[in-house]
């Protein structure tokens, strides 16, 4: 009987071990990163059967709403720095936790059986370009690009009354790749998820609006993460690091994306 005893208080204890029960973190990332970080967070459990990951993804700007409306989230990924910047500036995320993590491209795509052809961003204003897809760009990264990218070029206001905005660069994708607009602005990633679907008409250099009047800089798309102030698990840190390993890395460049130590060359 006191065997039994004792046997029963082992499993117990085993039952309510902390290792017992995964210790989960909560993810929150730019939509672009869906595929990547799905692939990327099963290989971290993976690696580290106690921890467990939960995706959101969503458009950058959007997400970052959420977590100032008090989403509970434990890392925030984003596709561009101007979001991760109002994150540190709210509060809402670990200023020294903050690392730039992956690069990535911009292009315009057009649907796989299209006979547009594009050699400058001005045939946009064609009549027989009707429809162009593009995210928001209060909410969207990639449709912040690509405002700067016409802006650049004259053309915002040509192009403006043919946008079809999307909830996020996946939705923009989808738009194209259904038919149902003429071409669409995405990132260099998300075209080649669907490339059977979807061919790259232009790749896009990025700027930024520069100090001077009329002045526009190089502006590469580089994503940063960081943990957020209401995280309590030291998970958070570990997924971070797994991120910025190599293999972590090589997981997000089988998906398109830059190698952040490429980013320099």
């Amino acid at each position: 009987m006191k065997r039994t005893l004792l046997s029963m208080a082992a499993l117990g204890a085993v039952l309510i071990s902390p290792l017992a029960v995964a210790d989960t973190i909560a993810v929150s990332a730019a939509a672009s990163l869906t595929n990547a970080y799905t692939e990327l967070g099963k290989a971290f459990e993976a690696k580290n059967p106690e921890h467990k990951v939960e995706f959101n993804f969503g458009a950058s700007g959007t997400l970052l709403q959420q977590i100032l409306q008090g989403a509970p989230v434990d890392v925030f990924a984003s596709a561009d720095q101007q979001t991760m910047d109002k994150a540190v500036e709210e509060g809402m995320v670990k200023k020294d936790s903050r690392v730039d993590f992956i690069g990535n491209g911009l292009v315009l795509i057009v649907p796989k059986d299209s006979k547009l052809s594009f050699d400058s961003l001005e045939q946009l204003t064609a009549d027989n370009v009707e429809h162009i897809a593009m995210g928001n760009p209060d909410t969207t990264p990639n449709a912040r690009y690509a405002r700067a990218a016409l802006q650049k070029e004259g053309l915002w206001e040509k192009v403006e009354p043919k946008l079809v905005l999307a909830s996020n660069v996946r939705q923009s994708l989808s738009y194209v790749s259904r038919g149902e607009v003429e071409a669409g602005f995405v990132f260099s990633t998300d075209a080649k998820q669907d490339e059977d679907k979807v061919n790259v008409a232009l790749v896009i250099p990025t700027v930024a609006a520069g100090e001077k009047a009329g002045e526009w800089v190089p502006n590469p798309i580089v994503y940063p993460i960081a943990e957020t102030t209401q995280t309590k698990s030291k998970v958070s840190a570990d997924f971070i690091a797994y991120v910025l390993s190599d293999e972590g890395q090589a997981i997000l460049a089988k998906y398109g994306f830059i190698p952040i130590k490429d980013m320099d060359k």
